[in-house]
């Protein structure tokens, strides 16, 4: 196999390998920064952070098209995972990739986790609605520093604390993956309808079985939660969470119920796979 198409992956841990897969122009560095603090204190688990082509530390090798990251992603499993069961995390366009990995590798994945999934890739196909603040104050946003105004003008919660958690995260790991990504290579795609979709249909009606934890901002004006809703007939172990001050960046500031849900997730997966914990 050609050692250029292989991901670049950060391993922690040991155990039932989860694959962890990061969202457009993202990298692994911002998944390990929500689940790494849930993740580390739940024995047993072998956690794959893999960095899309053109974004983290793989390079784009000419991608043209998501089906091209698809099959990357199944080189990489094939190579790394063989025949073992493992889990699937994924995020945004990441979640639309796990399902279509969940789709070819059911009898080996044990439980999917799909965050603010990518439902419709076609942006003009997206049932969102327009964004509105939840908490407003005026003097809070005027006095915000320039370099953030652009990026924060619209704050779902305009409070003291919610904004410095948006910051911490926008300058901890959003904006250093989005300035690292290939945007030569991935601008293009994320363009063209055509190119930022999966050749083949994930709605044909197959049903995943095991457990699933679906995870949706109420307030994500970016892929919404409208649309995600056909899902809980495709997966009929899930658990669907449409939360309230939720964006497409969630968690934010408050990180509880979040990790409370991925524990449930887990427990849930150990008993579709017969271990007592």
């Amino acid at each position: 196999m050609d050692s250029a198409n292989i991901l670049s992956a950060h391993e922690i841990g040991d155990g039932l390998p989860i694959l962890i897969i990061h969202g457009w122009q993202m990298d692994a560095r911002v998944e390990e920064v929500d689940f790494e603090p849930i993740f580390s204190k739940l024995p047993g688990l072998r956690r794959i952070y893999v960095d899309l082509p053109g974004m983290g530390a793989t390079p784009a090798n000419n991608i043209k098209n998501l089906d091209d990251i698809y099959d990357r992603l199944v080189q990489f499993i094939d190579s790394r995972l063989g025949t073992s069961r493992f889990l699937l995390v994924g995020s945004s366009c990441g979640a639309y990739l796990a399902r279509a990995i969940a789709r070819k590798y059911t009898e080996q994945v044990d439980g999917l986790l799909l965050r603010v999934p990518v439902i419709e890739p076609d942006n003009s196909m997206r049932d969102l609605d327009a964004f509105t603040p939840l908490v407003t104050d005026k003097e809070i946003m005027s006095s915000m520093p320039d370099q953030y105004r652009a990026l924060l003008e619209n704050v779902l919660i305009q409070t003291p604390a919610y904004i410095q958690a948006m910051k911490a995260k926008y300058e901890g790991v959003w904006l250093p993956a989005v300035t690292a990504s290939d945007t030569k290579v991935l601008d293009p795609i994320r363009a063209d309808p055509q190119r930022y979709q999966l050749s083949f249909s994930l709605d044909d009606g197959a049903k995943f079985l095991a457990p699933t934890l679906v995870l949706c901002g109420r307030q994500d004006d970016n892929v919404g939660y409208r649309d995600s809703l056909r899902l809980l007939e495709l997966y009929p172990r899930s658990t669907y969470i449409v939360l309230d001050r939720g964006i497409h960046g969630l968690p934010i500031d408050e990180t509880g119920v979040f990790e409370a849900l991925v524990r449930d997730w887990i427990f849930r997966v150990n008993e579709w796979r017969g271990v007592e914990k």
